[in-house]
């Protein structure tokens, strides 16, 4: 019997990830960001991907996480990656690329970004 050792689903999907701003390091633009949901994005985008979407200033972004990642993550730790966990990667994620001042409304993220951003975030 595998135990889980991860973030659980606990409390409303929107509540996962707090409201979090990020400042440019090109112009110190502040950006201030709010986690909606996600979804399994198959079926809406036609895309291996798990979406998520913020709002960032008012306007929605979705960051499109690798269906392979998550594959890759449950042969490796045994279990699979709560919904909690996949939305903290993809905060980490927007947060890399406002940090750019990449504005664009979609991102689709690697399988190798996914699985460097649970590393780097320490989710095992």
């Amino acid at each position: 019997m595998t135990t889980s050792t991860g973030i659980p689903n606990l409390g409303a999907m929107s509540d996962f990830v707090g409201e979090f701003e990020v400042t440019s390091r090109l112009t110190d633009q502040v950006y201030h960001c709010r986690f909606s949901h996600l979804w399994n994005a198959i079926a809406t985008r036609h895309s291996d991907t798990v979406d998520t979407k913020f709002v960032v200033d008012g306007r929605r972004v979705v960051v499109g996480l690798a269906h392979t990642a998550f594959v890759r993550f449950t042969e490796k730790h045994g279990r699979g990656l709560s919904d909690r966990e996949a939305s903290f990667v993809a905060a980490h994620y927007l947060r890399e690329r406002l940090e750019q001042e990449d504005e664009r409304p979609l991102h689709d993220v690697s399988a190798e970004d996914v699985t460097r951003l649970i590393d780097q975030i320490g989710i095992q």
